[in-house]
């Protein structure tokens, strides 16, 4: 989780605001040959960055031309849902819990970004949980979860434990989707309320989420095109 000062400030209307020197990087989904998302690679994406700038703003209407930066579009073109609309009650309340043995999984739905890591053609997490007394199960149950770039699912040792990626603070733009943060890096809203941390969250930047600021997956719905 994040220990420097890093920030995202969701302005009122217009940008997110990086501060800190937030990575930006870019994450692919690796596919199968059927379509179904399998892991992230960065591979023909942008690396880690080795002088992230103290600060920068990432396009939050979707009109930029400039993306993932933004250049003012918000100003002159239309970004009239603009509104803040996600459940700000914690994640603990809102989410369902699936208690196995040797493992709980939280599912938070309202975070869902729908990035497809959750299930395949022969099972899903849901299935899995039921069958994860089987270590090589659970091993995949945890892989998958883990992939989940939104959050909405998690999973954590019988004692309430987390079981996390590592990863560092850094904001990931997916091609044609949401930014993805990690590493618990505290989104705040102009007026100064503080969004949950979470290790793994998106942020929407089509412009069209109905939970904003975060991902609803509804880039994919009207064909959002971005590096």
């Amino acid at each position: 989780m994040a220990e420097r000062e890093f920030s995202i400030t969701v302005t009122e209307g217009g940008p997110y605001i990086v501060r800190g020197g937030v990575p930006l990087i870019t994450r692919h989904p690796v596919e199968s040959a059927a379509g179904e998302p399998l892991a992230w690679d960065p591979v023909g994406g942008k690396t880690e960055t080795t002088d992230p700038l103290p600060r920068y703003a990432l396009c939050r209407c979707g009109n930029s031309h400039n993306k993932p930066l933004c250049d003012g579009s918000h100003a002159t073109e239309s970004f009239a849902d603009a509104v803040l609309t996600a459940d700000r009650s914690p994640r603990a309340e809102r989410a369902r819990s699936f208690e196995a043995d040797t493992i709980v999984m939280t599912d938070d739905e309202s975070l869902c970004e729908h990035a497809g890591f959750c299930g395949n053609r022969v099972t899903n997490v849901w299935k899995m949980i039921r069958k994860s007394n089987d270590p090589e199960v659970r091993g995949r149950l945890i892989t998958m979860v883990s992939n989940c770039p939104s959050g909405r699912l998690a999973v954590a040792e019988p004692d309430g434990t987390p079981i996390e990626p590592g990863y560092e603070p850094s904001i990931a733009t997916v091609p044609n989707g949401p930014l993805w943060v990690r590493g618990g890096i505290p989104i705040t809203t102009q007026d100064g309320y503080t969004y949950e941390p979470q290790n793994r969250v998106t942020l929407c930047r089509c412009g069209h989420s109905k939970n904003k600021p975060f991902c609803d997956g509804t880039h994919a719905e009207i064909g959002f095109k971005a590096p």
